[in-house]
């Protein structure tokens, strides 16, 4: 800068941020950080520390003095981890399929078709969402056991094949669309499909890899519905078989570690490919309700 000035420090707004403001801001990003991604990396430096390093010191240390992966293979020689892990991706992977193209097209037809009940259905999907899962799963058990599906993985699949909050997510995303999109393709003689197919559906690719993203997790993380839900150790998913880790093996927090990053590692990949898009979409549905 001319004379030796710096340029001041502004924000997303062109306001000028004041040194000590700036500080302040990283300091509490700091914070976040931390709290956020420490337990992570605390979990991480455990399952790689060896059985003869003391895990108990005082002061505690970080990084491993002596790094090992024989952990992760003893993780994978106590439990079957690998099949589990099989197990949750199909459900995973069935559960992102199901939810994108569920939650697509009835945001779709919330957001942007004509007929009667549309307000009525939209209102219906947002009392979904304040209904607590403990409050329904009895009647999702009877209903799994009626069907026949106790005890298999469709059965594990089917509560959550679409949901409340993805619908509503897709709807805001369509209703951001410009309406004349549409129309102009309506008048060029367009039906239905073909506006959905060809204008809408790629405007919205960032609201959708969102939804990809928190089906994954949600279908990857549960817990609660798969031990209800399944008997048969062949078809545990990850999460009920390292439970069986904290449960035989809560004295040895190396094994447990291994496994919990066994469990996490594949939210990290999935979220570090579709992290551009993920924050993308988070705009998209987020000025219209």
């Amino acid at each position: 800068m001319p004379g030796g000035l710096r340029k001041p420090f502004t924000d997303a707004e062109g306001r000028r941020i004041a040194p000590w403001q700036l500080a302040l801001r990283y300091v509490l990003l700091l914070a976040v950080l931390a709290l956020t991604v420490g337990p992570f990396l605390w979990q991480l430096s455990t399952s790689l520390k060896a059985m003869t390093e003391d895990i108990y010191t005082s002061p505690p240390t970080f990084l491993p003095s002596d790094p090992t992966l024989d952990n992760y293979s003893r993780v994978a020689k106590t439990i079957p981890v690998w099949e589990y892990a099989y197990n949750s991706l199909k459900v995973a992977s069935a559960s992102v399929v199901t939810n994108c193209v569920g939650a697509t097209l009835a945001g779709y037809a919330l957001a942007r078709l004509r007929y009667r009940g549309r307000r009525a259905a939209t209102l219906v999907f947002i009392l979904a969402m304040l209904v607590p899962v403990e409050g329904i799963i009895i009647a999702q058990f009877t209903t799994m056991r009626d069907l026949g599906l106790n005890d298999t993985l469709i059965g594990v699949l089917l509560p959550a094949s679409i949901g409340a909050m993805n619908v509503l997510l897709m709807r805001n995303a369509f209703l951001n669309l410009p309406q004349e999109l549409e129309e102009a393709a309506y008048v060029d003689g367009a039906n239905v499909w073909q506006r959905f197919l060809r204008i809408a559906l790629p405007a919205v690719k960032g609201t959708l890899a969102v939804v990809a993203i928190f089906s994954f997790m949600g279908a990857w993380d549960d817990f609660l519905w798969p031990l209800i839900v399944l008997s048969d150790p062949e078809n545990y998913t990850l999460t009920i078989g390292l439970n069986y880790l904290h449960g035989t093996f809560a004295q040895d927090p190396r094994l447990v570690a291994a496994g919990t990053v066994i469990a996490v590692l594949p939210l990290i990949v999935l979220f570090a490919c579709l992290q551009r898009y993920f924050f993308r979409g988070v705009g998209e549905g987020a000025v219209k309700g």
